[in-house]
């Protein structure tokens, strides 16, 4: 058994935004996709062992799936990554607090023979980057602008293109991590 990789799997906008400013998916739930066409969730979340999610997300999952009485929607143990006093929702929910490398070792045992989603978040994917824990991106690209908003990753890193398909209205491309990028201003 080989160590999990850890996958920030995620849509953005063209002009690379994961959600408005108030935290609005609208762009992204009114594009046309194919759910078992190229890079799918439903394949996706087969190969995912734990998720590593950041508290927005967890909130806006409260507000828009459980407060319309809908359930949790993931079986697989959740780790939030907050601040905040927050309270699990389902008993695969864990909240946590501090740096990602604090709980490198729970998220790996947790994942087993599978691999760690990244979700809800440029800025905890990019804590995840500067910890050395981000080995992949998978980005499906909307045709859709919005201007400003939640970015879709707030460092400097270079990645590498593994590759890239179409599905309906998305670009989908899978990037591996290299690193850091140089600052040219330090």
């Amino acid at each position: 058994m080989g160590k999990p990789r850890f996958i920030y799997y995620t849509a953005t906008t063209l002009d690379g935004f994961i959600a408005d400013e108030a935290d609005n998916l609208d762009w992204l739930l009114s594009q046309p996709i194919a759910e078992d066409g190229p890079m799918n969730y439903a394949s996706f979340i087969r190969g995912i062992g734990v998720i590593a999610m950041g508290a927005t997300t967890y909130e806006w999952i409260g507000a828009h799936e459980l407060e319309v009485g809908g359930p949790w929607p993931y079986e697989i143990p959740c780790l939030v990554f907050t601040h905040r006093d927050l309270a699990p929702v389902a008993d695969s929910v864990h909240i946590v607090s501090g740096p990602p490398a604090e709980h490198r070792a729970a998220l790996e045992a947790a994942a087993g023979d599978r691999d760690v989603w990244i979700v809800g978040g440029g800025d905890l994917a990019g804590q995840f980057a500067d910890a050395g824990m981000l080995d992949e991106m998978i980005v499906s690209i909307a045709p859709v602008t919005l201007g400003s908003g939640r970015p879709l990753f707030s460092r400097r890193f270079d990645l590498d293109l593994v590759e890239v398909v179409r599905n309906r209205a998305f670009a989908c491309a899978r990037y591996a991590v290299v690193g850091p990028r140089d600052d040219p201003g330090a």
